[in-house]
């Protein structure tokens, strides 16, 4: 079984849930406090022992590799200013130089198609797939307590979390097999069920551990629903040769591709912020009044 030492972060989408922010500014480099969101998912991904980072872009996207860039202006200002921890602080998040890569998808055909397009990058290593809409709040990293179960039984692992019955619609959510604490063995998945025929309520969260093979699947993968060629699609045709578990993790995710879920995600990252949590704290309490 190979060590898990790459991600891939599809980041060619629109954002047109998040318009009119959007029409100029990447959705992934939103400010979430003092950040962009893109930031929380590289910082987890490093935390749960990501060597090597492919960001799948789009038309617009290069904000995204010039924020992972040097900066040296910047940062050279800062010195001269004597502004050393705010200079620190950006050098902590500066990647290593080639650990990063960053591929193009020049048109819009799914999911699916955006991690097939970091297929030469991936080669025959298994990966990590981190959705860049998807913010998980937790103590240890969503992707770390991931890595944990994959060092124990390999194969493929899905991360869930339960949603109320009556919200399962709204999601896709998998088939349980058998179960071992938070890691389930999974049978299927099945996409916004109707209520009265859904599995279970455990819904896929944007955080995936892939074995290389997937990519194979992906070359020839018919396009799904909406025309689209589905990841989804391409891990039901994997599961029929190869171990698929999910792990309900403990933490809290923020869909920060959508207007509420954002502003939710905001709020949730201000309250415990080092700086200033205490001033968001009270400031929340007092719009809540």
């Amino acid at each position: 079984m190979k060590k898990l030492r790459k991600a891939v972060l599809p980041v060619a989408g629109f954002g047109t849930r998040v318009l009119p922010a959007t029409k100029t500014i990447p959705k992934e480099m939103l400010p979430v406090v003092d950040r962009p969101a893109l930031q929380y998912v590289v910082d987890e991904a490093r935390e749960a022992g990501i060597e090597h980072f492919v960001f799948v872009t789009g038309r617009n996207k290069g904000a995204i590799e010039d924020y992972f860039d040097r900066a040296y202006e910047l940062e050279y200002s800062l010195q001269q200013k004597g502004k050393t921890a705010i200079y620190d602080a950006l050098d902590a998040d500066t990647p290593e130089a080639g650990t990063m890569s960053f591929v193009r998808q020049q048109s819009a055909k799914g999911l699916g198609h955006a991690i097939w397009c970091a297929r030469d990058v991936i080669g025959d290593d298994p990966f990590a797939i981190l959705l860049p809409d998807v913010l998980v709040k937790a103590e240890k990293s969503c992707l770390g307590q991931m890595v944990e179960a994959y060092n124990s039984v390999g194969g493929n692992i899905i991360a869930v979390d339960a949603v109320p019955e009556d919200r399962v619609s709204n999601y896709g959510v998998i088939a349980p097999k058998s179960r071992d604490g938070r890691l389930i063995e999974m049978s299927g998945m099945v996409e916004k069920p109707p209520v009265d025929k859904a599995p279970s309520n455990l819904k896929i969260t944007g955080r995936y551990i892939l074995q290389p093979e997937i990519m194979d699947i992906l070359k020839t993968q018919a396009a799904g629903a909406g025309g689209e060629i589905q990841l989804t699609d391409a891990m039901a045709t994997l599961m029929k040769s190869q171990a698929f578990h999910a792990f309900e993790y403990e933490g809290q995710d923020y869909d920060c591709g959508s207007k509420l879920g954002y502003f939710e995600a905001v709020l949730a990252f201000a309250k415990d912020h080092p700086e200033i949590g205490i001033e968001a704290n009270a400031m929340i309490k007092k719009f809540a009044q």
